[in-house]
């Protein structure tokens, strides 16, 4: 990342989920740090009690497998890995700070940090229009239900007051499908 500006994006790329947990990889830590990843593996072995297996742990050779499979990478993107390499979660990436202790590694790091807490964002924000979304739902459904019921019920509806029910439905599932295809608001304020 030698002439690449480093944003929140560029870090979220190199965000991987492995055993469930948001990680990055030693090797992308070092691009962004602008060290050896060697460095950082040193670095991380002098300080070992500080990063417990929660904070990093190697990749397993089947692991590593699925990851370059599911990340379409090629041959020449991994050679020179004579073995697993060392993922970080944002514990660990945190705990990095302290051990690299260059002004560089302080301002990725802050970058980092944001972009774990910006995903954490993204995750709650479309969590929370699934919430919306099924209540929305769920009041289509007791709409629908109340207006059959009503027309059960009521054998003399014309035909006019018919055709209005209808268009009031054919409203309802409008708005349902454009509910599902709307993009989630950004939030307004600072981040």
């Amino acid at each position: 990342m030698d002439n690449e500006i480093i944003t929140t994006e560029n870090i979220r790329a190199k965000i991987y989920e492995i055993r469930g947990q948001k990680v990055m990889l030693d090797r992308d830590l070092a691009a962004l740090y602008g060290v050896e990843t060697r460095r950082i593996n040193e670095q991380v072995k002098r300080n070992i009690t500080r990063f417990p297996s929660d904070f990093m742990f190697q990749l397993t050779k089947e692991e590593l497998n699925i990851w370059k499979s599911q990340n379409a990478t090629s041959k020449s993107t991994i050679m020179g890995l004579r073995k697993s390499p060392y993922v970080f979660t944002e514990l660990g990436v945190a705990m990095l700070s302290s051990v690299l202790n260059s002004e560089t590694a302080i301002n990725v790091n802050i970058n980092i940090m944001r972009a774990f807490v910006a995903m954490r964002q993204a995750i709650s924000s479309i969590a929370k229009n699934e919430l919306r979304f099924e209540k929305l739902e769920n009041r289509v459904d007791e709409l629908n239900n109340y207006i059959e019921d009503i027309l059960r019920d009521q054998n003399d509806i014309n035909e006019e007051t018919a055709a209005q029910l209808e268009l009031i439905n054919e409203t309802l599932a409008e708005m349902q499908v454009s509910e599902r295809n709307k993009a989630p608001r950004k939030k307004i304020g600072f981040v």
